[in-house]
């Protein structure tokens, strides 16, 4: 009979072993991978990946400058500073954005 207890307690040993490799292995600590960066909360320039091309003093101003924007095919967004709103967009559409941000006539 001590033998029956034996195996089972070291079946039950070796499974635990076994789970606990498992998780190990599926939520390890990353350690080995590069950590991605994290803006500065305090940093009021840090507008990630998004450049700011118009700067307007009032917010209906900026969503009709967005909507243009929109309507060229330019994803942009508004961004609220102290006492502006900043037209912001991707890097890859700043010229373009420009270019409609130029001809706009108020």
């Amino acid at each position: 009979m001590p033998d029956a207890r034996l195996t089972m307690i070291f079946g039950a040993l070796l499974m635990l072993g076994i789970v606990l490799l498992a998780l190990r292995w599926t939520f390890g600590t990353g350690r080995d991978q590069p950590s991605p960066h994290l803006p500065d909360p305090d940093d009021p320039t840090g507008d990630g990946l998004l450049t700011e091309v118009s700067r307007l003093p009032t917010e209906a101003a900026a969503q009709v400058l967005r909507s243009r924007l929109a309507e060229a095919g330019i994803r942009a967004t508004i961004g609220r500073d102290d006492d502006a709103y900043r037209l912001l967009v991707f890097p890859a559409d700043v010229a373009n954005a420009r270019v409609v941000v130029g001809q706009t006539r108020w």
